[in-house]
């Protein structure tokens, strides 16, 4: 925020995973806000999450490229509306690229794009417990982008949903990557902080487009 008496840096939370702080800029954010918007939009659109064992997500998704649903892909909204997913755009599949290249300080290890995106909203009770994005067959880092308010972020090790794991804050156009060694890490949002979000973006509550490769194909 403004005016802090120490400015937030990047940081390696664990290795291969690495937290940029104000990654994208107030124009940038309301770019994407936009950009979600249109896609929260039927068909296909923003849908509530149900898990196997009867329960529903509190946070709510929309997908882009392939329509993730617990625990795996398939190219329609097999359980919203069943219609076509809508496409990944390159513009966003190239932001992804660069958020990679951008937190590493080199270009991503693999020539894949990145061809599926989650867009999940958080309100303001809105949780998301521990789990791993294991369901992509390729190695390519998760890149997580945030909108609108702040959250706690509680990211964790490779083994199991406990300790050890760091908690980080995350806000309106940080960028965190998560790659290589963590790429199977447990993580999960134990908390949103309402009322963080910056004003003139004119979102109330979170968004997080989180970016992956699949490696699905063929």
């Amino acid at each position: 925020m403004d005016g802090e008496l120490f400015p937030r840096e990047r940081t390696e939370v664990a290795p291969g995973a690495v937290h940029l702080p104000d990654w994208l800029g107030p124009r940038r954010q309301r770019e994407l806000l936009d950009a979600c918007r249109a896609w929260a939009r039927p068909p296909a659109g923003l849908r509530t999450v149900r898990t196997p064992g009867g329960g529903t997500m509190t946070a709510r998704q929309v997908c882009l490229g392939l329509h993730w649903y617990p625990y795996g892909y398939a190219p329609t909204a097999v359980d919203g509306d069943g219609a076509p997913v809508k496409p990944m755009p390159a513009w966003l599949a190239e932001l992804g690229r660069r958020a990679v290249a951008d937190a590493y300080g080199t270009p991503p290890p693999t020539a894949e794009a990145y061809d599926i995106a989650l867009v999940n909203f958080y309100g303001g009770d809105s949780r998301m417990g521990m789990h791993r994005d294991a369901e992509e067959r390729s190695p390519a880092p998760v890149v997580s982008l945030s909108l609108g308010d702040a959250c706690l972020f509680r990211f964790g090790n490779t083994l199991s949903r406990g300790r050890p794991y760091r908690d980080v804050e995350l806000r309106s156009g940080d960028l965190f990557v998560f790659g290589g060694p963590s790429r199977l890490a447990y993580h999960g949002v134990p908390k949103v902080l309402p009322g963080t979000a910056p004003p003139a973006l004119g979102l109330t509550g979170r968004l997080n487009i989180t970016l992956r490769v699949g490696g699905l194909a063929g």
